[in-house]
């Protein structure tokens, strides 16, 4: 026990060390970044990402900075990995601990919010200060158990991604790693005169609503695109940047679908994710299917009782006449959203380029009567959203989506549908590969 305690103070002190190490870093990055504007004297090019990197330099996330000090987190965490030690009833019981823990945390940061915004209390600095004092507490032993709790949902997706056959020696490659933290915000910027990604870049976390409207007309303004400042629920840095979250089954979605990006990189539908539309489609529905599946079966194995239940299915030999219809939703917020980018893509392709923006904003506000609270519908919202074809939407009628269901569909197991679609990078190759398994 004496061993223990003493490893636990050794390993204690190192990471204070390597948080110095990184806040010397850090500044050295600033020094870098000084001495590089003061020799920046001539006006940028004019390719539209360095003119936009240009106006936004003072608003784009840190992202050295925030690899440097996670890589070194996890590596602390890694000389002990505690969850060795633990066996599984100890691990489940720490990480749903640890999500009761988040979902505290996200409870008593919105009583302080509501409070401030309580007409009726005259001060909310006051009224808050035990709520405030809760809220540091809470995160302080939220960051003692973090890297542990991140340890153990890696462990137990990647073994449920070794059974399906992602295996290698009975280890996972590349190695699961995700990280629990503030996500940067994404600018999306597309043409106009269509829809397509033609540039991203990850902007400061928390941006409001009003910095985000003011970025975006900068960037339309500038370059006569169309431009959208986003949330993102994860990033595919490594290790995987994922939101904070009381999610148990979102959790494990999203930490399958990031690896999965890892997972293709070599691999030419993650090599030349950026080379195409068609490209980025079929990968990030790929990701989507596998989050999916493998997060499910990770709920399945090690959280039964958290499982969702799955639609209730008819049996075979129940005829279509013998089914009762079942009423159609008063808003199908999929399908709505379907048919608007289908119209939108009709009018752009007419070069009726006002008319699609009116039409945008005529059915946002149509969105947020129905309650759902769109800031902004435009060219880059579809371009961003489109991609993700695993269900229909944002998408419209791009066939990339059901084609990549429909591979995954005619596979036997996930490992051999993400081993199908690894090569293909287009949408003539993918429906070549179905055309041969039909």
């Amino acid at each position: 026990m004496a061993d223990r305690r003493k490893l636990v103070q050794v390993l204690t002190a190192l990471k204070d060390w390597l948080s110095w190490a990184v806040q010397r870093w850090d500044l050295a990055l600033v020094l870098v970044a000084l001495l590089l504007s003061l020799s920046a004297e001539a006006p940028p090019p004019g390719k539209l990402d360095t003119q936009v990197r240009y106006l936004l330099a003072g608003e784009q996330f840190d992202f050295l900075g925030w690899e440097v000090q996670a890589v070194l987190n996890k590596f602390a965490h890694a000389l002990v990995a505690p969850q060795r030690y633990m066996d599984e009833p100890a691990r489940r019981d720490f990480l749903l601990d640890y999500l009761d823990l988040v979902s505290a945390i996200q409870h008593t940061e919105r009583e302080i919010h509501r409070t401030y915004t309580d007409p009726d209390v005259e001060d909310p600095r006051a009224a808050t200060s035990d709520l405030l004092a809760r809220l540091m507490e809470l995160r302080a032993e939220e960051d003692a158990r973090q890297l542990l709790a991140e340890a153990i949902l890696e462990e137990q997706v990647a073994c449920v991604l070794v059974d399906e056959g992602f295996g290698l020696l009975g280890q996972i490659l590349p190695p699961i790693s995700v990280h629990f933290t503030p996500l940067p915000t994404l600018l999306i910027v597309s043409p106009r005169d269509r829809i397509e990604r033609i540039f991203s870049l990850g902007l400061r976390h928390g941006l409001n609503a009003a910095q985000r409207e003011e970025i975006e007309a900068q960037v339309d303004a500038t370059q006569d695109v169309s431009s959208l400042v986003t949330n993102i629920g994860g990033l595919s840095a490594y290790p995987a940047m994922l939101l904070e979250s009381s999610s148990l089954n979102w959790l494990t979605n999203v930490t399958a679908h990031e690896w999965t990006h890892h997972y293709l990189s070599p691999r030419p539908l993650g090599w030349d994710y950026a080379a195409s539309p068609e490209t980025r489609t079929i990968n990030e529905t790929v990701a989507s299917i596998v989050g999916q599946d493998a997060g499910r079966l990770t709920v399945a194995r090690y959280y039964p009782e958290f499982l969702p239940s799955e639609p209730d299915s008819e049996p075979e030999e129940k005829t279509l006449a013998e089914k009762a219809p079942s009423p159609p939703p008063a808003f199908d917020y999929r399908q709505e959203m379907r048919e608007t980018r289908i119209q939108v893509d009709e009018l752009l392709a007419g070069g009726h380029i006002e008319e699609a923006e009116e039409y945008m904003e005529e059915r946002r506000q149509i969105f947020v009567a129905q309650g759902y609270h769109i800031r902004k519908l435009n060219q880059a919202y579809f371009a961003f959203h489109g991609a993700y074809a695993d269900e229909p939407g944002a998408t419209g009628a791009d066939p990339i989506g059901p084609a990549v269901q429909r591979l995954h569909r005619l596979s036997p197991d996930l490992h051999t549908f993400v081993t199908r679609i690894a090569s293909v990078t287009t949408q003539a190759e993918l429906e070549a590969l179905l055309a041969r398994l039909e």
